[in-house]
């Protein structure tokens, strides 16, 4: 997910999001990878699909108080959100370099 699409070893982010200008295994140049929003709106769809039936479930175990359950909610989406999205903006970035959608 978080590897170069060309030899699999190198890393594909410099830092939490930047992509690196090329792997420093191969060589393979990584600049021209532009995903733009979609590696956002996927994670924010699969975020809600995880966070949405915890809400059904806890409520229809449990009784607990509102404001709780909507701030242990807002954390774990939080979370989960900034662990998912960079190894999403890697499969987007692997699928892109796959596909030779890459700009010119």
């Amino acid at each position: 997910m978080l590897k170069c699409p060309s030899c699999g070893k190198g890393k594909v982010l410099s830092g939490y999001l930047k992509v690196k200008d090329e792997c420093g295994c191969c060589g393979q140049e990584l600049h021209h990878a532009s995903v733009d929003d979609g590696p956002a709106y996927f994670t924010l769809l699969v975020v809600v699909a995880m966070i949405f039936p915890m809400f059904a479930l806890i409520y229809g175990f449990f009784e607990p108080e509102p404001l709780l359950v909507a701030l242990s909610m807002m954390a774990l989406a939080t979370v989960l959100a900034l662990f998912i999205l960079p190894r999403v903006k890697g499969v987007f970035i692997g699928l892109q370099w796959a596909k030779r959608l890459y700009g010119f």
